[in-house]
């Protein structure tokens, strides 16, 4: 589509493109690991310093193990460690998991190979430390200082910037609808550090507690505060978890609960090596983790099925197949089929359009989206022009990149920056000299 163009006309073409798609009735969001990789999040795949399978296994290889199970994680970090298929190593052990943990069962043990036999304890207390350690690289903060231009703020996550510039659509338009396959809760301070109002599923405040029909509820500003008529609250979206959050917890009575914690002690975890981490996974503070969502198996089709899984993605389906409808994905490497084949699905809507933002010009993503195309050229992929003889740079169509410098500019982003700033510096110049 941008064949022939500069690189300041083909700006200027995405730019009145996605300006045009957004004013669209339906606007879907797709978000996965890669837009968390801005505010330290960890891949499936990749560097040993930012793979979620190696920090992970790392980690849990120095914790008090029994010795069966120290011989399976050695095993896998001596086959295919890093290499992307951790899913389906978790999937097998708690396929083992379950064999031996009920009381009814009669399986003792399992065998694995090098002829180790994992006990039901032994089992049970390596998935404990695997749950604990991916909560704990999952459990992400925001850098505020971002909004008020402090010293020591790192690089934008694109977060802010994203869900401003999502929101300021035509309040007369259809409510957006941000879906994402994350467990950190990114999302969720951005829009309560902007005033952005969401419905995530949950219903209360003190102890929230899963209630889709939460889903069919809007706010509005009332006819006394809005020139004499009732109009729609400007800044809303819908936003739903499709894999579950490391803020969701199971109660006796078998029931999701939705609790926001202090997470810095996982801050604390994130910048220590792996014996460090280890000590840490066996504290009192990770005794309170439970577990918080489908975790990374290849049994997570399955677990879709069950409540408030499958409420979650029966309406991600419904979404995709409303009329006028702008599907954005982003971060997400098209590797989960559960996910995939709904979006393949939809793409049978003939009033849909998809924009794939990747950074990374030669994945198979690219290819893919290309196959898409031949369903009717509705299907578009932004990605890093690289010119001849040199490499992808990973700075171009990442999600911060999208975020800040192709969505659409939005005035009250930047005044409510100049806000915060002026804060920052009357917060200073109260400080008592030497402070």
């Amino acid at each position: 589509m941008l064949a022939g163009k500069s690189k300041e006309d083909g700006m200027r073409r995405i730019q009145a493109l996605l300006a045009d798609w957004l004013r669209m009735e339906n606007v879907v969001v797709l978000t996965a690991a890669g837009c968390s990789v801005g505010a330290g999040g960890r891949l499936m795949a990749g560097p040993k310093e930012r793979n979620l399978e190696c920090l992970v296994l790392d980690a849990v290889e120095n914790c008090a193990l029994t010795p069966e199970a120290k011989a399976v994680v050695a095993w896998k970090k001596a086959n295919h460690f890093g290499s992307g298929n951790f899913e389906e190593w978790l999937g097998y052990l708690f396929n083992a998991s379950s064999l031996t943990s009920s009381d009814k069962s009669p399986i003792k043990s399992v065998r694995w190979k090098d002829d180790v036999a994992l006990t039901a304890d032994g089992e049970k207390q390596l998935r404990r430390f695997i749950e604990r350690a991916i909560f704990a690289e999952c459990a992400l903060e925001l850098d505020r200082r971002e909004l008020s231009g402090s010293g020591g703020a790192s690089e934008s996550s694109g977060h802010f910037s994203f869900l401003a510039k999502l929101i300021a659509r035509d309040a007369t338009l259809g409510r957006t609808h941000l879906f994402t396959l994350n467990y950190d809760t990114l999302f969720e301070q951005a829009m309560e550090e902007l005033g952005i109002q969401y419905f995530d599923g949950f219903s209360g405040k003190a102890n929230s507690r899963f209630d889709p029909a939460v889903y069919g509820l809007d706010v509005y500003y009332p006819g006394d505060v809005a020139e004499g008529r009732v109009r729609r609250f400007d800044k809303f979206l819908q936003f739903y978890k499709l894999h579950g959050s490391i803020h969701w917890r199971m109660d006796e009575a078998g029931r999701f609960r939705a609790q926001h914690q202090d997470l810095a002690f996982a801050k604390a975890y994130r910048g220590a090596d792996a014996k460090a981490k280890a000590a840490k996974l066996s504290s009192p503070e990770f005794d309170a983790i439970q577990s918080f969502g489908i975790l990374p198996t290849c049994q997570k089709f399955t677990q879709t099925l069950d409540m408030p899984y499958a409420h979650l993605f029966r309406l991600f389906h419904a979404r995709l197949n409303q009329p006028q409808t702008f599907l954005i994905v982003a971060g997400y490497g098209f590797g989960d089929d559960h996910v995939t084949r709904i979006v393949e699905t939809a793409l049978m809507n003939p009033s849909l359009v998809m924009l794939v933002v990747e950074p990374n010009p030669e994945t198979a993503i690219i290819e893919r989206v290309k196959k898409y195309q031949g369903l009717g050229q509705r299907a578009f992929v932004l990605t890093e022009r690289v010119e001849p003889g040199k490499s992808c740079s990973y700075k171009v169509a990442t999600f911060a990149d999208f975020a800040q410098n192709v969505m659409p500019d939005v005035k009250w982003l930047d005044d409510y920056k100049r806000l915060r700033t002026f804060e920052e510096q009357l917060k200073k110049a109260n400080e008592p000299a030497g402070a």
